[in-house]
């Protein structure tokens, strides 16, 4: 994830980055350019269509759909929106509750406690690293989905590292608390953050392992599509040859809307607007370490 300063106006309109949606959209923006010089030819110079033609009526349509369209793409960036902010509010917690259960640990063993000392910091750290590894991973994305992915070929359903690292966390306590190194009432002072990490990590399966519904995706990406090849059809007698550039910045907008929302709607990923969790892992790393070594 990309910090800025919002206030520098000048530097979002000068660059164009690698995440820029006029980037992505560049080759279609190229297509629905030629389409629309296309129709305007066709019907200004070929068929000489006029102005009374009943092509005209078209524009029509397009105010009426054009309000439903609206709302449906602030539906969906608001949605995708959500489950990113979602998503940053339990990678939050996972610090907050890291750094709880360290300060926890770190009272309850003794100055002397090493091999402790050092296996919390180690075990904190390995757990954020391995859940970030998880959410990555192709596996969890397609584990609710219908469809068998043979191409993942080492995907096993009977294996699942963060919940083996917060097992090692629970017995360790456990085996603190036999040891008679702390007692009842001190395992459950530290029940809630190690509870918590899998909560957490739950919480982000949910958000990583159910996307938007397919048919609500699919048919925005239709609605957009169609409504902007019937644009020049219409609006070609008002405008003549400007249609090209109004067509386009049409579609640049709509379609930027939606490549906004597939990015952003899955927080954990790899793109240039997505958490950035390893940021998170080095500094949750490095907390842990201070407060118990």
């Amino acid at each position: 994830m990309k910090s800025y300063n919002p206030k520098e106006w000048s530097r979002f309109l000068l660059s164009v980055g690698k995440a820029d949606t006029l980037r992505k959209l560049f080759p279609l923006l190229v297509v629905v350019a030629a389409y629309s010089w296309g129709i305007a030819y066709l019907e200004m110079e070929v068929f000489r269509l006029s102005a009374t033609s009943n092509f005209k009526n078209i524009s029509l349509l397009h105010t009426l759909l054009g309000f439903a369209l609206s709302m449906l793409l602030v539906f969906r960036t608001n949605t995708a929106y959500e489950r990113w902010w979602e998503g940053r509010k339990l990678w939050g917690s996972l610090v907050n509750n890291s750094r709880n259960l360290a300060i926890k640990m770190n009272a309850l063993l003794p100055h002397d406690d090493v091999q402790n000392r050092r296996f919390f910091a180690q075990v904190i750290a390995r757990f954020v690293f391995e859940l970030k590894t998880h959410l990555q991973l192709e596996e969890t994305r397609y584990a609710l989905d219908e469809e068998p992915h043979p191409e993942i070929p080492t995907f096993d359903h009977n294996k699942h590292v963060p919940n083996q690292v917060s097992s090692i966390i629970t017995s360790r306590i456990i085996l603190l608390y036999n040891q008679q190194k702390i007692t009842a009432e001190q395992m459950l002072f530290v029940n809630g953050e190690v509870s918590s990490f899998l909560d957490i990590c739950g919480a982000c399966e949910r958000i990583k392992n159910t996307p938007i519904p397919y048919s609500y995706s699919s048919f925005i990406k239709k609605f957009i599509l169609m409504y902007t090849l019937t644009l020049p059809i219409g609006y070609v007698f008002n405008l003549g040859y400007l249609v090209v550039p109004v067509v386009v910045l049409v579609f640049y907008a709509l379609a930027s809307l939606e490549l906004i929302a597939e990015e952003i709607e899955d927080p954990f990923g790899k793109d240039a607007n997505d958490l950035p969790m390893q940021k998170i892992v080095e500094n949750i790393q490095k907390h842990v370490a201070e407060i118990l070594i």
